[in-house]
């Protein structure tokens, strides 16, 4: 899939399948550098490759504490709306 094969769903109710997307590509990207470490004997590409992969991890968790927020902020809405809907007027 090339880069530019992503397109915004503008549909998503309590995800993001554009952060999901990008979540799946960052830890496909860790297993890489990992695989390569596992590899690499060289101490000072085997540091440099453990940066990348301490960067990416922070990345990740960035990505899923923002999908934790979308949801977390999208339930909280239904449940402000069911509120509505089970007034009796």
């Amino acid at each position: 899939m090339a880069d530019n094969d992503i397109k915004c769903q503008h549909a998503c109710k309590n995800t993001c399948a554009t952060l999901n997307e990008a979540l799946r590509r960052e830890t496909a990207m860790v297993r890489f550098y990992e695989s390569v470490l596992d590899e690499c004997n060289i101490p000072e590409v085997s540091s440099f490759m453990n940066e990348l992969v301490d960067e990416k991890r922070k990345v990740i968790l960035r990505l899923i504490q923002k999908l934790n927020e979308i949801h977390v902020r999208s339930q909280t809405l239904d449940g402000i709306a069911s509120s509505f809907n089970n007034v009796d007027g």
